[in-house]
């Protein structure tokens, strides 16, 4: 069993196929707001070239800095379904769900037809995802995981059947993260192992301060309503607590002392909480609606309410 996160987070492929997808018309010299009615082939060419760069560029990394230090073993499967909360299933749907949105803006420059653009771009998610859990089917730490790879459905197939049914996004996944302070002694120690030390590390890799959150846009359902603000949101989200290791508090240190923390509750945390979809605030300036489109990626810091799996209920000022 891995004590260490995996499979959560936000990999580097999402800001990769982001950065392409926002500069890639620009560097042909056609704004991006073109979008043509027809296909043309050699957008076609560039897109997929560029797709494959970027997959072969996000697997080299993770391949040479990711697992770098880690036994390598002949291809496993391992059963994580039970860890972390499922903390870390929640980073697979969010992951594949928004490397698949971005793809699927990108090949709306192709021309090619809506269908295909949609089923091009929202399994880009699914298949990056899926060859990451391959390289950990070769990894003595972890193995190929079948909840993982349904976790990286889930994430496309929430993207696809929106584009299909709605042609557009009114159920958006988002992302929230706080610091945690660890009191001093094995606990401290033990969450710099698993989580790191720096802001980004705990940021990507600290499930007890994560959280993910479904946000729908009110106005998206009654596009009627005369008094409904476009970008108004709801969201419900989901977090953990208390989490030292993968399914328990229990651990051995490096001095060969066991370590029992069993006493400190592992606790799921639900969230309900109002929320800005920013691609709905109308802006004329490129680089503004770019922005916006970033920072859609991320839950708005909001008042929430919060029940936990112990039956707390608690009110936060503001949430993130």
């Amino acid at each position: 069993m891995s004590l260490l996160p995996r499979g959560g987070g936000l990999p580097a492929g999402i800001f990769l196929l982001l950065l392409i997808s926002l500069t890639a018309p620009a560097q042909q010299k056609v704004p991006f707001s073109t979008l043509p009615d027809t296909t043309i082939k050699e957008r076609v060419w560039i897109l997929t070239g560029a797709t494959a760069a970027v997959y072969g560029t996000g697997l080299a990394v993770l391949s040479t800095a990711w697992y770098k230090g880690y036994p390598r073993s002949s291809f496993h499967f391992f059963n994580d379904a039970g860890e972390w909360k499922q903390m870390d299933k929640a980073g697979h749907i969010f992951s594949a769900y928004f490397e698949g949105k971005y793809s699927r803006e990108m090949w709306r420059w192709s021309g090619l037809p809506r269908k295909q653009q949609i089923w091009i771009g929202g399994l880009s998610g699914f298949a990056y995802q899926s060859v990451i859990e391959v390289l950990d089917g070769f990894s003595e730490k972890w193995g190929f995981s079948w909840s993982d790879m349904g976790a990286n459905a889930i994430g496309s197939a929430l993207l696809i059947s929106q584009e299909l049914a709605w042609d557009e996004q009114r159920i958006q996944l988002k992302f929230s993260s706080h610091p945690k302070n660890y009191p001093e002694g094995p606990v401290h120690e033990k969450a710099d192992q698993l989580f790191g030390k720096t802001f980004w590390e705990r940021t990507l890799k600290d499930y007890n301060g994560q959280t993910y959150w479904m946000s729908a846009n009110l106005y998206s359902f009654h596009k009627n309503s005369t008094w409904l603000p476009r970008w108004l949101n709801i969201a419900v989200g989901y977090g953990a607590d208390g989490m030292y290791g993968g399914r328990d508090n229990t651990w051995t240190d490096a001095q060969g002392v066991y370590h029992d923390y069993s006493h400190i509750r592992r606790i799921r945390q639900f969230y309900l909480s109002p929320d800005v979809d920013f691609t709905k605030i109308r802006s004329r300036k490129k680089g503004v609606r770019v922005l916006f489109q970033v920072l859609n990626m991320m839950k708005f810091p909001a008042p929430a309410l919060e029940i936990n799996s112990l039956g707390n209920v608690k009110l936060h000022a503001i949430y993130f």
